[in-house]
């Protein structure tokens, strides 16, 4: 089955609203700081909704953190006296599992709002330190509400209840395993998936794998490039909505998300200590206003 129709119909002059629930990161480019550039860029108007503080990205020594969970109820009961109407609604980094409920409640004010829901709690086989088992079990019940799921493997093995082991670190997952991983996620009730981030050993690769209820899994594949940075995870699905937002279809959203973090990489390691300050793509931010004029 061919995908057919854009997930998000723009229309004209709109500006469509995104609440953004993701957490304030100070330094080290992540999360809400790469969410509002990016959405911004493509015509949205973001409402941030921060699920906890951050000093810096947990990649550094010594960071702090400030759990919001007790303040988002009246923040967005805030919301409810003036009117506030949201297009979609975008989630990435909890704090806590109660935060699963405050999103479900926006979801249930905003029924016709885009569901884009990016797991963050894992990557190469090592959940995040301050994600508990409640709040891994917590997250994977929130992925099967998703209109868009955006898991790596690490995050699609907790959601599907499996141990992380070595199959979940993608080295030798061949298409047909990346398959079985992406139905077993529509199966527990996501629209659509993207599994991000496979990369074969002894191949300079790195590949995606879109599917969904309009669309047959194919592969979105990019160069891969021999270092890791902080935030990719985050421009990656951010630039994916952004082009859903625009009115691209979930392939030609995933290719540009793809390229996009890409050649933030390339721009990032330009900079000093880039792989300690985390990915940069503001330089960039004129291909993603571009997306409009295409």
């Amino acid at each position: 089955m061919a995908e057919s129709t854009p997930i998000y119909q723009r229309e004209g002059a709109y500006i469509p609203r995104i609440a953004a629930v993701h957490d304030l990161c100070g330094y080290g480019k992540c999360s809400l700081g790469v969410a509002i550039p990016v959405l911004s860029a493509a015509g949205c108007d973001v409402c941030p909704v921060p699920t906890g503080l951050f000093s810096s990205h947990t990649a550094f020594p010594g960071w702090y953190m400030h759990d919001t969970t007790d303040i988002l109820d009246d923040y967005l009961k805030a919301w409810d006296g003036i009117g506030i109407q949201i297009d979609g609604v975008y989630s990435g980094f909890l704090g806590a599992p109660e935060q699963v409920r405050i999103i479900r409640e926006l979801y249930a004010k905003f029924p016709k709002a885009l569901r884009v829901v990016d797991p963050v709690m894992a990557d190469h086989g090592k959940v995040y330190p301050t994600y508990t088992p409640e709040l891994c079990e917590a997250m994977a019940d929130l992925a099967a509400d998703a209109d868009i799921l955006t898991p790596n493997l690490t995050e699609a093995a907790i959601i599907l209840g499996q141990p992380i082991g070595d199959q979940w670190r993608g080295t030798d997952l061949s298409d047909a395993e990346a398959g079985e991983i992406v139905d077993a996620l529509l199966a527990k009730g996501a629209k659509n998936v993207v599994l991000k981030g496979i990369q074969r050993q002894g191949e300079n690769v790195i590949r995606n794998f879109v599917a969904g209820q309009d669309l047959d899994m194919v592969e979105v594949s990019n160069e891969y490039l021999p270092y890791m940075l902080h935030g990719t995870g985050d421009v990656y699905a951010s630039c994916l909505m952004a082009a859903i937002m625009a009115g691209k279809t979930l392939e030609e959203a995933a290719r540009f998300a793809g390229d996009f973090t890409h050649d933030a990489m390339i721009v990032s390691a330009k900079q000093p200590d880039f792989q300690a300050r985390g990915v940069n793509f503001e330089l960039l931010l004129g291909k993603v206003s571009a997306l409009l004029a295409e």
